[in-house]
């Protein structure tokens, strides 16, 4: 049980990349199969989520179910995984609403519906490691990287006319706006030598610093 629950958060972020390279060998013209295959995974996925809900503990404040994987270790940069109560149900959520994406776009979508789903999947695994990252630059990485999925998403796949232009616009805005949090992070890095959470946590900035922080991140 211990084996299990301390690397369910690899396993939550492994699965739907799991479904999406399934999905890449898949004939394109079986749509139907792609379709339950796509969801199938995504179910799966949200089923051994609520793992997390179960196996919680709600008496600690602690970072629980942590992993930690040596990423650059002269810079002091680890791949680090753990969830707190807020985390644990953002995850959930985002479990939860995949699959629920895949079911309302079930008849609407009729091209390209391998790549429609494998973007759904591939940006799930994005979010989830977006809400179980212990390590700034590693969240920054990941945040940025679900702007991938949702582009090709809006441009492809959306139901306006102008959806290419709103593509990039979101893009755009997006990216530029998160500018602010990379020399937040950036700043965070270089005056602690670190940017794992737990370490951050320990440090005590001045008021002013805080300000500023709360400002880069707020404005992405």
């Amino acid at each position: 049980m211990f084996q299990f629950s301390s690397n369910i958060l690899s396993h939550l972020i492994v699965l739907p990349l799991i479904g999406a390279m399934v999905l890449l060998v898949l004939p394109a013209w079986n749509a139907q199969l792609l379709r339950l295959t796509a969801l199938s995974f995504s179910m799966i996925t949200f089923v051994y989520s609520l793992f997390l809900w179960v196996l919680f503990d709600k008496s600690t404040a602690q970072f629980q179910f942590v992993q930690e994987f040596s990423w650059i270790p002269s810079l002091n940069l680890n791949f680090t995984l753990g969830i707190d109560g807020i985390s644990l149900f953002l995850i959930i959520l985002t479990t939860l609403v995949i699959p629920l994406c895949i079911l309302a776009s079930w008849v609407g979508i009729k091209t390209h519906v391998k790549e429609y789903l494998i973007a759904f999947l591939v940006m799930e695994a994005f979010l989830i490691g977006v809400f179980c990252v212990l390590d700034l630059l590693i969240f920054y990485v990941l945040f940025e990287s679900v702007l991938i999925p949702m582009f090709l998403i809006i441009g492809i796949w959306g139901s306006r006319e102008r959806k290419i232009r709103a593509s990039y616009f979101f893009f755009l805005y997006t990216l530029l706006g998160s500018v602010l949090m990379l020399l937040g992070v950036l700043y965070l890095f270089f005056q602690v030598g670190s940017t794992d959470y737990e370490s951050l946590l320990a440090v005590s900035l001045s008021l002013t610093e805080q300000k500023f922080l709360w400002l880069a991140f707020f404005a992405s």
